[in-house]
């Protein structure tokens, strides 16, 4: 029984991170020159934006596909809790050194969200850690 409630929290913690990086991804793959302008800053050549939005819906693709079949995924799980605790980490740098004229909103708001999904992440992934390390 412990073992399918952890199984469901781990699926949950992925759905969670897919539709936050799909969301992201979208914004930075379709609409790039829409989100630095959001954001208040100054101009950025769109194509440094598109291929992180790419990356960013591949990750969100991989996500969907360890919650189809978790067990053995620990590598991972590892890996994207890693990656959005270090993007929260740089964003909340960005907030503490803000520019002028840039909105906060538009680097707390992703600031809190990567924190608040890092944290779902590695609680998950310690909760399932049966499933996601046996082959």
């Amino acid at each position: 029984m412990a073992e399918k409630s952890n199984s469901r929290f781990l699926k949950i913690s992925l759905i969670i991170y897919a539709l936050v990086c799909l969301i992201y991804g979208l914004g930075f793959f379709v609409v790039p020159d829409s989100l630095v302008e959001l954001s208040g800053g100054d101009p950025v050549y769109h194509g440094w934006l598109r291929w992180s939005g790419g990356v960013l819906i591949a990750m969100s693709i991989g996500a969907i596909l360890v919650y189809l079949k978790p067990k053995g995924q620990g590598i991972f799980v590892t890996t994207i809790a890693i990656g959005t605790l270090l993007a929260g980490l740089a964003l909340l740098w960005a907030w503490i050194n803000i520019e002028e004229g840039v909105d906060v909103w538009f680097t707390a708001c992703p600031t809190i969200v990567l924190l608040a999904v890092s944290g779902l992440l590695w609680w998950s992934r310690q909760a399932a850690e049966n499933i996601l390390n046996t082959e």
